[in-house]
């Protein structure tokens, strides 16, 4: 029998981010049970179909990072 869910509004903010965090990895645990939107598979299927027509091949790791570290500054 399932156990009733706490009442979330009781416990302190930095529990409820430990609880949403590991129902977040558990999800990671079988990537296949969580199925895809419609709209999600849709936009996979044109970035594999870019991917592989060249027209985007992305940028590299280093000039990413790079424009990461620079919108923060």
């Amino acid at each position: 029998m399932a156990q009733p869910l706490p009442d979330f509004n009781e416990l302190s903010p930095e529990r409820r981010i430990e609880l949403a965090e590991a129902l977040w990895e558990s999800l990671g645990n079988d990537p296949a049970s969580v199925p895809l939107t419609a709209g999600q598979k849709e936009e996979l299927d044109r970035r594999v179909a870019a991917y592989r027509a060249d027209r985007d091949p992305g940028s590299p790791w280093r000039e990413v990072l790079d424009r990461i570290e620079n919108r923060s500054r």
